[in-house]
């Protein structure tokens, strides 16, 4: 992956390299985009299934990065067999818990302590009184 974009928006370019290369320097091949802040999930990732299995084929690594796409992409494998994992079963988590009533409890002894509370008359400051 090649960072390309601007300061706080970035945007990656999927291209083959040689490992003697730098980073974000030259490349043998460019295979497509990787946009991870677009609004639509369409518009995040664009490469060429096809050349991306022919480098896999012929001994190119892919980084962590440009292997997860590539699974749910498909290059791999199915499209997106890794991330197609059965449901869970969460219907424990819909259970009234006990932190309302706990809540309320305490809302409750709270009123009662400042009921209990004797009131004190307070003085009027000095500020207060009418200028003649």
């Amino acid at each position: 992956m090649k960072r390309t974009g601007r300061t706080n928006r970035p945007c990656y370019s999927i291209s083959v390299s040689d490992s003697r290369f730098k980073r974000d320097g030259r490349t043998v091949e460019d295979l497509g985009l990787y946009d991870p802040i677009a609004s639509k999930k369409e518009m995040q990732i664009k490469f060429d299934v096809e050349r991306a299995k022919a480098w896999i084929a012929k001994g190119a690594q892919p980084s962590d990065t440009v292997r997860s796409i590539f699974k749910r992409a498909g290059v791999f494998g199915e499209a997106g067999a890794a991330f197609n994992k059965p449901a869970r079963d969460r219907s424990g988590r819909n259970k009234s818990t006990k932190t309302k009533a706990r809540r309320a409890a305490r809302n409750q002894r709270i009123a009662a302590a400042k009921l209990a509370r004797p009131k004190v008359a307070r003085k009027p400051k000095a500020d207060a009184k009418k200028k003649t």
